[in-house]
């Protein structure tokens, strides 16, 4: 090797170092950027939580969770609002998991791959980003007010709401159930067809026990977000004082949501930390779906 070849080499050497020292110091750099924006973003949440724990722990007492609201802010309960959301909850399950499970099961296993499958597929992606205001509007047009016809709606009532709500997060549940069962190996599709079972069949025993994990945690949190949703609920006309409770899906209600923010806008500071209460009590709400999927997605996964 000549002397020029070898000293073309050291140069070429010399500039690969110098661009992987480059880049190490870039990623460091981006490394350090994106924790400092991960802590300014914790330390953010901390401080909310702990200035909500401050002025909300003092209220959370037994009177807190058996009285309804009251103008007096050291008599005010959410006894009305925690039955109501409570009914809301329990009227979106059916309905969200039937639709939602229902319509993923059709487009993974049943649909032909064409163009129109194609687009309501992307349409049902698009609709997971829908701000929440507009399906509150939807809500209120289809199902309180029945499009114009008065013996069609069903007024400011807990299915209205739940109707409401379900289509806010029927996206995001087709969505996860989808890639649930996308997930499902073909080969064990193939074991079953194999042993003689039809399509449902397989499906039903094969496919769904397998996608459950995925599905029940993309509908648990799909249905916190619901829980947390307050602007279709002031769309639809939920009250924010309401001192009975709804005996069936047909009557009025309370949600949580709606307390809160009817609490926060008013001026006098003990109604503020009575609403700091209400919203540890929707925390701790969410906290415990979250976990219930956390539990219920290790549970399953270890058993399929």
């Amino acid at each position: 090797m000549t002397s020029s070849a070898q000293s073309r080499k050291l140069i070429d050497n010399q500039k690969v170092d110098q661009k992987i020292s480059k880049r190490l110091i870039t990623n460091k750099l981006l490394h350090y950027l994106l924790l400092v924006c991960t802590l300014v973003g914790l330390l953010v949440l901390a401080v909310l939580i702990v200035d909500t724990l401050i002025k909300g722990v003092g209220h959370l007492t037994p009177h807190f969770f058996t009285a309804f609201s009251s103008s007096t802010p050291s008599e005010a309960g959410i006894k009305g609002a925690l039955v109501g959301t409570i009914w809301l909850m329990v009227t979106i399950i059916p309905i969200s998991i039937i639709l939602g499970v229902g319509t993923a099961i059709y487009l993974e296993e049943y649909a032909k791959d064409n163009a129109f499958t194609q687009i309501i597929k992307v349409s049902i992606s698009n609709l997971a980003g829908v701000p929440s205001v507009v399906f509150g509007l939807l809500g209120l047009t289809i199902f309180v007010r029945g499009m114009g016809f008065s013996s069609l709606g069903l007024g400011n009532s807990v299915i209205a709401a739940a109707l409401t709500m379900s289509l806010l997060i029927l996206p995001v549940i087709i969505v996860a159930s989808q890639e649930a069962i996308r997930a499902v190996p073909q080969s064990m599709r193939d074991a079953s067809y194999g042993l003689g079972a039809n399509k449902w069949q397989t499906i039903r025993k094969v496919v769904l026990p397998a996608a459950l994990p995925g599905i029940l945690t993309g509908f648990i949190l799909a249905l916190s977000r619901a829980l947390g949703e307050t602007a279709p609920l002031i769309l639809v006309g939920i009250p924010t004082v309401l001192l009975a409770l709804p005996s069936s899906i047909f009557d009025q209600f309370q949600a949580l949501p709606m307390q809160i923010y009817n609490w926060a806008k008013l001026p006098q500071d003990e109604f503020q930390n009575v609403a700091s209460a209400g919203i540890i009590v929707l925390l701790i709400i969410l906290l415990l779906m979250n976990a219930l999927a956390i539990i219920l997605r290790n549970k399953f996964s270890k058993k399929f």
